[in-house]
């Protein structure tokens, strides 16, 4: 069984401009890029957004909690 589901997604690079004026829509503080886990991480809200394709999805239900 070998369908587009059951392939890891491709860390597409985030445009550098665009990590510069995007902010955590929860607490509008700032978002530090995580390269390894292709994610962007608000230490505020304690959440890591992920980044599909190249882009960012900034909403809470898509977020992944952040261990403390």
């Amino acid at each position: 069984m070998n369908n587009e589901q059951d392939m890891p997604e491709p860390n597409v690079p985030v445009d550098p401009r665009l990590l510069e004026i995007l902010v955590c829509p929860l607490t509008r503080g700032p978002l530090t890029y995580d390269r390894v886990h292709n994610e962007l991480i608000s230490p505020k809200a304690g959440l890591a957004y992920p980044i599909r394709n190249g882009i960012p999805i900034m909403l809470a239900d898509e977020a992944r909690r952040l261990e403390s």
